[in-house]
């Protein structure tokens, strides 16, 4: 493995650290809460992971990374709003949080030939590959849509069953997406999550009080 792309992978196992920490976290307060819990800590761990893990998918010129962390990230700031964290961060960081995806976004778009060329066009990414791998960040993406309309209607950040449901899902793509590209990042980024979905998806079953589908 050459020095360039261990330290890219760095990048993407570090990335996949916070997001492995932020499960870890809200398993941990659910477990003692017996209830499906959405503390703070879970989306200020995912802005720091989806960040990285932004860079990371630019670094390895995978569209499929790329397209479900610009969408994520801004769903993760939605709800760092909503739990009254957003209003306690300086402006100067907020506008670093909200300008850098969108700003990195237009650089790589500022030639479409060569954008087009870098991200669809590879060799060792065929097109049908490509898709697939989109297809689960798409869904494994759609679960913080889900989310964020579930928690606009109620006006609070809520972690409801059926986004546990989606994740499980669409982790088993992603994973499968990894393998195919034998990308370790993906691989054991998302194994780690399994567990922590069904243990959601239990304890939002058996309890009363949980949010529901």
């Amino acid at each position: 493995m050459q020095g360039t792309t261990i330290w890219i992978y760095g990048i993407g196992f570090l990335a996949q650290i916070f997001f492995s920490a932020r499960i870890l976290c809200q398993w941990i307060v659910t477990e003692k809460a017996k209830k499906i819990i959405s503390p703070p800590i879970f989306w200020i761990l995912s802005i720091f992971g989806s960040y990285l893990l932004f860079i990371y998918g630019v670094l390895r010129n995978d569209f499929a990374i790329i397209f479900g962390q610009f969408i994520a990230y801004y769903i993760y700031l939605w709800n760092l709003n909503m739990q009254g964290i957003w209003k306690r961060i300086h402006v100067g960081l907020k506008a670093i949080l909200l300008l850098t995806p969108v700003i990195a976004v237009a650089l790589l778009m500022r030639d479409m030939n060569a954008f087009t060329t870098l991200f669809f066009r590879q060799k060792d990414i065929p097109i049908w590959l490509l898709i697939f791998g989109s297809a689960g960040q798409v869904l494994f993406t759609f679960r913080f849509i889900y989310q964020w309309v579930y928690s606009a209607h109620l006006h609070r950040s809520v972690l409801p069953i059926g986004f546990w449901i989606i994740s499980l899902l669409g982790s088993g793509i992603i994973v499968a997406y990894g393998i195919i590209r034998h990308d370790p990042v993906l691989i054991l980024g998302q194994s780690v999550g399994f567990v922590a979905y069904v243990r959601n998806i239990m304890i939002g079953l058996q309890t009363k009080t949980s949010v529901p589908i």
